[in-house]
């Protein structure tokens, strides 16, 4: 397998949505990378500093009650979900795709996942048309960024 830097890149939600179609088990992380994410083995909790049992991911399977419903819509979702992660935790933190084994859940529910194996970037553009699909929606919805309380 290539170097984790040298993944090929997803650039368009249509790609996207093949890819979650072709494949089960995928999950898109938010970070500065599989190449760094991979030496760490596993992520923290962010309030305790508690190492978790694997990285914290965030599933991409259609859910079955989905239907026949827009996959490119399903992953527009999924992405816009954590958009705000970027700006949360700083410069170089992006998407990227991974297949792995589910091991637990983290504090937030979120899957950890283990033995991860990294498939793609997933590009600006890609995030910036998820964007727009989520607020064509007649009941567009915000990400699940957590005000301060």
């Amino acid at each position: 397998m290539s170097a984790p830097e040298d993944l090929p890149t997803v650039s368009t939600l249509a790609e996207a949505a093949e890819l979650v179609a072709r494949h089960r088990g995928l999950y898109v992380r938010w970070s500065r990378g599989p190449g760094l994410d991979l030496e760490a083995v596993s992520s923290a909790d962010e309030l305790t500093g508690v190492p978790l049992p694997g990285l914290s991911a965030n599933p991409l399977d259609v859910a079955d009650w989905w239907g026949d419903r827009s996959p490119e819509l399903w992953v527009a979702r999924r992405l816009y979900d954590y958009a705000h992660l970027p700006h949360d935790k700083g410069p170089g933190v992006r998407p990227w795709v991974l297949k792995g084994r589910e091991s637990g859940r983290g504090p937030d529910n979120e899957p950890l996942v283990t033995d991860v194996e990294p498939l793609c970037w997933i590009a600006d553009e890609v995030i910036e048309t998820a964007r727009t699909e989520v607020s064509r929606q007649e009941r567009a919805w915000g990400t699940l960024r957590r005000g301060a309380g």
